[in-house]
């Protein structure tokens, strides 16, 4: 007699998916995939991260050896077996053979699951599972790094510009996450790297500035979802490239500092979308590039750190009532090519960077409250050219990055944001900096392309499950 339980809630890092499980018996299908020396905790991982495509497993606990099963079975049987455990999603062919078959009933119990890395923590009638995994997905038409990935109303990932390695791109291709796959749309009318790309209240996509291999750019231009057409609009006063751009709470684009064709700017300028204009506004105190722009939740804008002939340690704060700078409390470290994220309650994680070269794996907080900055514990890492995306729990997720002049890293730390704690999960499947990460409507996380210094750019896209 089958003894079944239902595992409700099992979640991979950010992706909830229901599992049952029914001990004491065995699928007889067509075997997927078998795995040796396996805890059941690790099988279960295996079948999750690689979900859709496998939904059903056997365990066999006196062996330790995992059975994976497509989703695509047509023909399967139960039978009993002490050894084995069946678990599989609601969607596999074992819920059918389940459902009909008249030996499958006996005691029932059920427990509600949330998360713990690759292990099951018992807390009262609660078991606990997170299942990192990363899987490889559709490669883009073309490689490419230092370019843009933006995430649509639509649900799908639009990827514009960058570099090859020997030219800028004006190419543009949307990943589907419903199929995993990418197509082209339509071109920039501008080859541009090291842009920003800015999504308006029109759900437009505004892309500005850039280098084009030889110059930096002022264009600007809208890319339109519901006709996939890209169009020109005014371009900005001053062309720069490394700059920034904040969409602010009245639907304008603050663009600030970059590198220009006169050198380090401090110059900064606000697009209307409903006018199509650009107008200058209140300058930086510093000149920077390589540096982060963070929106408060009083409406402020936070610039921190970047590179004028070094290194800065100095924030400054943008206030779109009275369009004017003022300075606020300086890092405790000075770094550029770092990384900002805003956390749930308003202040911003600065992590990573490089001060004039040496490459940092430190981390601080700027409380937007009291305008002060904080340290907080260390990436397993140093790194700078990373990306840190905060997800939906409010953690912080950090990918990648450059770990010096020759080597990039696919080493991957998550910041719990309740506890000021990093630790180190799954890498990914390649080494990239210069890449991009975004949050899915389905909560994975997309990465694409990126490069190995002096080496590999990569077309290559993977998803965290």
């Amino acid at each position: 007699m089958f003894e079944i339980v239902a595992f409700l809630a099992i979640l991979s890092l950010a992706h909830s998916l229901s599992l049952n499980q029914i001990q004491q018996a065995r699928l007889i299908a067509d075997v997927s995939k078998t795995i040796s020396n396996q805890s059941q905790q690790q099988c279960i991982c295996q079948m999750i991260t690689s979900f859709p495509f496998m939904s059903a497993l056997n365990y066999l606990s006196t062996n330790q050896t995992c059975q994976l099963f497509s989703s695509n079975l047509i023909l399967a049987n139960l039978d009993l077996d002490v050894d084995s455990t069946i678990i599989y999603t609601n969607g596999s062919i074992v819920s059918h053979v389940f459902q009909t078959s008249p030996t499958s009933s006996s005691s029932t119990s059920t427990s509600t699951t949330t998360a713990q890395i690759g292990e099951f923590l018992h807390l009262g009638n609660e078991m606990r599972l997170l299942c990192l995994g990363w899987i490889t997905t559709g490669n883009m038409s073309v490689a490419r790094y230092l370019h843009t990935a933006t995430l649509l109303a639509n649900g799908k990932v639009l990827v514009a510009g960058g570099s090859n390695g020997t030219a800028s791109l004006s190419t543009t291709e949307l990943y589907e996450p419903a199929t995993g796959t990418w197509r082209m749309t339509g071109n920039m009318s501008k080859v541009r790297q090291s842009h920003t790309v800015s999504v308006l209240p029109s759900e437009q996509v505004l892309a500005v500035g850039g280098y084009d291999g030889n110059v930096p750019l002022n264009s600007a231009e809208l890319y339109d979802p519901s006709t996939e057409t890209w169009t020109s609009t005014m371009s900005m006063n001053t062309a720069r490239y490394y700059h920034t751009a904040s969409l602010l709470s009245n639907g304008t684009v603050l663009v600030a500092g970059g590198f220009g064709t006169t050198g380090t700017l401090n110059s900064v300028e606000l697009f209307d979308p409903s006018s199509g204009i650009w107008t200058t506004t209140g300058s930086m105190a510093f000149a920077r590039y390589s540096h982060t722009t963070s929106v408060l939740k009083n409406g402020k804008v936070l610039v921190t750190g970047g590179i004028a002939s070094v290194s800065l340690n100095s924030a400054e704060l943008y206030d779109p009532l009275t369009a004017t700078w003022t300075s606020t409390t300086n890092m405790n470290t000075a770094r550029s090519y770092h990384a900002a994220s805003v956390l749930p309650n308003g202040n911003v994680l600065v992590t990573g960077g490089t001060n004039s070269g040496v490459y940092l794996n430190s981390a601080e907080i700027y409380d937007w409250s009291t305008n002060t900055w904080m340290v907080t514990a260390n990436m397993s890492i140093t790194r700078c050219n990373h990306v840190a995306l905060v997800l939906s729990d409010g953690n912080v997720l950090v990918t990648g990055g450059r770990l010096n002049p020759s080597t990039a890293s696919n080493n991957v730390d998550l910041y719990n944001s309740s506890t000021g704690s990093w630790k180190m999960v799954e890498p990914m499947n390649i080494a990239r900096r210069c890449h991009t990460a975004s949050a899915l409507p389905n909560e994975f996380v997309l990465v694409t392309g990126g490069q190995i210094p002096k080496s590999n750019i990569w077309n290559s896209a993977e998803l965290l499950r």
